[in-house]
C-alpha cells in the first residue's frame, strides 16, 4: 500500500513558492493545520491567495500570516475577529473577496467534484452578485457561482493512516473534507497517525486518494476565540 507520510511540515510544504492559491481548513481557530501554518510563516512565501472561512485572530492562524504581509488577497466568509485584516483591507493592502458562508463550502466542493460551476440564490441582489452570471429557475434568481482549487490544500484531522485516510473530531471537521478534495496538493496533518488499516473504513470521512502528503502534528494549542462561563 502507499505510504503518504513525510516527516513534518518542512518536508509537507516542499514546493510552496511566493503567488499560491492555498486552502486552509478550520472554522475560526477550529479545526485549524496549526503547524502548516507555522511552516507557511517560517518559509516566509509571499503574494498567496488564501482561501479560509476566515482570517483567524492576530496573533493566531492565519492571521500570522497577516502581520508579516505574506497574504495579498483573502477568499473568505467571516472577517470580524481580526484587527488587522480591518487595518489592511481599509488601507488598500489587502484584496478581499467575501463569500456566503454556504456559497463557499459548495465552491470548494465543487472543485473537488470537477464541477466547473453551479448557481445559487445566495447573494442575488446585493453586492455579492454584481458582475456575475444570473439566471432564472422556477420563477427564482440564481447566481452562476464557479468552483475553488488551490495549489496547496492544507487540512487538521484527529486521526489519519499512512495511506490518508482521514478522520475529523466534531466541529473540528467544518470545512477540511471540502478543502481536502480541491488541492493539487493536499497535506493533512494530524493528531495521531496509524497505520494503513486500523481504522474502520465506516468511519473515515476523506480517503486516502485526496491526500497527497501526510505527518503526525505536534504542540497544538487548540485555542478558544470567545470564552463564554457562567459568572
Amino acid at each position: 500500500m502507499i505510504n503518504k507520510t513525510v516527516s513534518g511540515p518542512q518536508a509537507a510544504l516542499e514546493g510552496l513558492t511566493d503567488g499560491m492559491t492555498l486552502m486552509l481548513g478550520g472554522f475560526g481557530l477550529c479545526g485549524i493545520p496549526e503547524n502548516s501554518i507555522q511552516e507557511i510563516l517560517r518559509r516566509g512565501a509571499k503574494n498567496l491567495t488564501c482561501i479560509s472561512n476566515n482570517a483567524g485572530v492576530d496573533d493566531f492562524g492565519i492571521g500570522l500570516l497577516l502581520q508579516t504581509r505574506q497574504v495579498r488577497k483573502m477568499i473568505a466568509s467571516y472577517v470580524g475577529e481580526n484587527a488587522e485584516f480591518e487595518r489592511q483591507l481599509l488601507a488598500g493592502e489587502l484584496e478581499v473577496e467575501l463569500i456566503p458562508q454556504g456559497t463557499l463550502a459548495e465552491r470548494c466542493r465543487a472543485g473537488g467534484a470537477g464541477i466547473p460551476a453551479f448557481y445559487t440564490p445566495a447573494g442575488y441582489g446585493t453586492e455579492v452578485g454584481e458582475g456575475k452570471e444570473s439566471r432564472e429557475f422556477n420563477g427564482k434568481m440564481y447566481l452562476l457561482e464557479h468552483a475553488l482549487h488551490a495549489d496547496f490544500a492544507f487540512v487538521k484531522a484527529w486521526r489519519g493512516d499512512t495511506a490518508g485516510n482521514l478522520i475529523f473530531k466534531g466541529t473540528a471537521r467544518n470545512f477540511n473534507p471540502m478543502m481536502a478534495t480541491a488541492g493539487k496538493i493536499t497535506v493533512a496533518e494530524v493528531e495521531e497517525l496509524v497505520p494503513a488499516g486500523e481504522l474502520d473504513p465506516n468511519h473515515i470521512h476523506t480517503p486516502g486518494i485526496f491526500v497527497q502528503r501526510i505527518f503526525e502534528g505536534k504542540n497544538y494549542e487548540k485555542r478558544i476565540e470567545q470564552r463564554t462561563v457562567r459568572s
